[in-house]
């Protein structure tokens, strides 16, 4: 048989380490925790700037669709869709009412440019148009860039 002191410091060493052990499980849990709550954030973030990424695509493709409509010719599209005229005046409506960050300020102001391609013997002259749209989220850091899209498509 054992003296009684040895087994009581047997017990007291016993619920010391349930304690640590206790001590470890909760700090592993906060870590956790806390990882998971950065990737909430970090989730929410992403999902508003595929948002306005979607919407500039969507946005773009608006404004090529009306070009598809035209007569197609590069004079026209060059004329009707520069801005101040009605073309892109109406759209640039549309994305500055969308887009955060583009009706405050002219530089970011969407760009459309309208190149003609020869298309050579056998095909007629095609217009090349790129579409440059800028925008800054309303929760960017103040000394973040612009987030930009560029669509560059072929008009035949």
């Amino acid at each position: 048989m054992t003296p009684k002191g040895k087994t009581m410091s047997a017990r007291r060493r016993a619920r010391g380490v349930a304690l640590i052990d206790v001590l470890v499980a909760v700090v592993v849990f906060a870590v956790g925790v806390l990882a998971v709550v950065g990737l909430q954030g970090t989730a929410a973030l992403q999902s508003s700037q595929a948002r306005y990424r979607a919407e500039a695509t969507l946005l773009a493709n608006a404004l090529i669709s009306r070009m598809w409509l035209t007569d197609r010719q590069v004079a026209t599209l060059q004329t009707n869709f520069a801005p101040g005229q009605a073309g892109y005046d109406e759209w640039f409506a549309t994305v500055a009412a969308t887009l955060p960050g583009v009706a405050n300020s002219a530089a970011s102001a969407p760009t459309v440019t309208v190149e003609a391609v020869a298309g050579g013997a056998s095909a007629p002259d095609t217009a090349r148009v790129t579409v440059q749209m800028w925008w800054r989220p309303p929760a960017a850091a103040a000394d973040a860039g612009p987030n930009q899209l560029v669509m560059v498509t072929q008009i035949r």
